[in-house]
């Protein structure tokens, strides 16, 4: 399959699960996961492996930047970055596209957290840890151990996040 007419199926199918999402499907909380080992290339073509952020609590964000409700997240995600770095919080963009169309979108943007091009593994990636209508955005948040403690399937806002990163914060500060 082409990747032109893979990222069209993407789109589509992200649009379906967004209407269904909007239309008060229950999330199911999923249990307690081990982040899986895995390495992508950031911007500037490095390949950034998870263990680099070890010990820190992560927001994995799966985003697009043909998807709208990603582009309205990402000014919290700068802001929360700014707010909660020195406290070990570490937020990570995986963009399920090619590095052109994502350098193109991010050049007028001051993003302060790596963003690495997932393309197709990303989207595999996003799978595996609950993702199961593969759309966008979908965010992970990861504890301190590396367990993947809450998934997020829509919108993030900078409420949810605080109320879920808050006791991780706490906990971080007394081990």
């Amino acid at each position: 399959m082409s990747k032109p007419i893979l990222l069209i199926l993407v789109a589509v199918i992200s649009l379906g699960a967004g209407v269904v999402a909007r239309s008060g499907w229950p999330t199911v909380e999923q249990p307690k996961q081990a982040l899986p080992a895995f390495a992508l290339t950031d911007l500037s073509g490095k390949q950034r492996n998870m263990n680099e952020w070890r010990g820190k609590i992560l927001i994995i964000n799966f985003w697009a930047t043909w998807c709208p409700p990603c582009r309205k997240e990402i000014p919290e995600f700068i802001a929360l970055q700014n707010d909660y770095s020195a406290q070990g919080l570490q937020f990570i963009g995986i963009a399920i596209e090619d590095k052109t169309s994502v350098v193109d979108f991010l050049k007028n943007l001051a993003i302060n957290y790596p963003i690495l091009i997932g393309e197709n593994d990303g989207i595999a990636l996003a799978h595996s840890l609950g993702n199961l209508s593969d759309s966008v955005p979908f965010s992970v948040v990861v504890d301190a151990q590396g367990q993947v403690i809450h998934r997020h399937q829509g919108e993030f806002s900078r409420q949810q996040i605080v109320e879920i990163i808050t006791p991780l914060l706490t906990d971080a500060k007394t081990d």
